[in-house]
């Protein structure tokens, strides 16, 4: 059983960074066996992939956007996972959460993980 807490939402102004963590937890958790990936849903809207962190480190992002302003990284000695969000826009306000699998062939996209946190709320203002 793997247990995923995220944190480090808030509210910020347009322009303005956040960093979300993504602690892991359980026996059998590492890194190294794990494909990771970050979510979001807005209010009333459908729930978008943002990236992903395969269990090798390689890192993808949703979109141009998401590349140039966010930023997937990890911790593997803490199993925290994190994303830098920068230059935030009012359209980035959603609930975020992080999600974990047993590595796979499975693109970091394709929401089919086994696992997933509670979600932090990000709001931008404007």
């Amino acid at each position: 059983q793997v247990r995923l807490a995220e944190s480090g939402g808030g509210l910020v102004q347009a322009g303005g960074s956040l960093r979300l963590s993504c602690v892991a937890s359980g026996r059998t958790f590492g890194f190294g066996s794990y494909d990771m990936g970050w979510f979001r849903r807005a209010p009333g809207k459908e729930r978008e992939f943002v990236g992903g962190m395969r269990s090798d480190g390689t890192t993808i992002y949703a979109s141009d956007s998401m590349k140039d302003r966010f930023a997937i990284s990890r911790d593997s000695a803490e199993r925290t996972m994190f994303l830098q969000l920068n230059r935030l826009k009012t359209e980035d306000t959603a609930v975020y959460s992080c999600a974990a699998r047993v590595r796979s062939l499975l693109h970091l996209n394709i929401p089919r993980y086994s696992y997933w946190g509670q979600g932090t709320q990000v709001t931008v203002s404007s």
